[in-house]
């Protein structure tokens, strides 16, 4: 077995199988987990007061270790059969969003030391959170939603679709209902769709509100009718979710539906 071979079954969670595969994931893991403890801890003035320099030294670490995964995951992607061409295989897999992602992760240290906008800089360094998501590609539970969100893209979309429209709706109507009370909170339609998503969320803020006794009404409907408008989505999640986790091996000699899904029985 070659070099490049070994190394793209060492770094392909769907592959792994020996002692070695297991270790760099759990060391990859727990790097990745300590990052977004750092970064959280790293926050608090007093504690990056006194533990600087252990904060930068795990950060070089981290750095380290993340850019020759990211290198060892080009050289041996190749060992895929979707990017066997050694250069445009290679190209085509750092377009890919999880090896963007693998990118983002490593990019803010090496911007520290070009001579650019300390606030440009500071957009940069956010890109460390980038580091939390690299643990995706090891999290079954992670796979099951993003095939959940495939599968149910369409009715998702509808979704939201139908929730902008009630969104754009209830916003006209109170803006008409409260404007001539209220011209400086409801002063345009646009304005008023703030009111409209803190109802439709039941978040309610409470900085914008009805004051009329017509908006006080409308707004309490909107508020009740919200409740089941923002369950659209999640029952389609929870649905899949269902679907996904309880569905059963189907034989080979099993027909499917193409509409629907279902079994077809013989």
């Amino acid at each position: 077995m070659t070099l490049r071979r070994r190394l793209y079954l060492i770094l392909s969670p769907d592959e792994r199988g020996g002692l070695l595969e297991r270790i760099f994931e759990i060391a990859l893991i727990v790097t990745i987990i300590l990052n977004i403890v750092a970064i959280v801890l790293d926050s608090i003035p007093s504690i990056h007061k006194e533990y600087a320099v252990l904060f930068d030294e795990f950060e070089i670490y981290s750095v380290v270790f993340f850019t020759l995964e990211y290198i060892a995951r080009v050289y041996s992607i190749v060992e895929d059969s979707r990017f066997r061409h050694p250069v445009r295989g290679r190209l085509r897999y750092v377009k890919t969003p999880i090896a963007i992602i693998d990118l983002l992760a490593i990019i803010p240290f090496f911007i520290e030391f070009l001579t650019i906008d300390l606030r440009f800089l500071r957009i940069f360094r956010l890109m460390a959170l980038f580091r939390m998501f690299k643990i995706a590609r090891y999290l079954h539970a992670l796979k099951i939603f993003r095939s959940v969100l495939r599968d149910r893209k369409e009715q998702l979309v509808l979704s939201f679709i139908f929730v902008l429209f009630v969104l754009v709706v209830i916003s006209f109507i109170m803006f008409y209902v409260e404007n001539e009370a209220q011209p400086e909170k409801f002063s345009s339609i646009p304005e008023t769709m703030w009111w409209g998503i803190a109802t439709l969320t039941t978040v309610g803020y409470g900085d914008v509100v009805p004051i009329t006794s017509l908006g006080k009404f409308l707004g309490g409907i909107f508020a009740i009718a919200s409740v089941g408008l923002l369950a659209l989505p999640a029952g389609i999640l929870s649905s899949g979710f269902f679907e996904m986790l309880h569905k059963g091996p189907v034989s080979k000699t099993t027909k499917v539906c193409p509409h629907c899904g279902k079994k077809i029985d013989n």
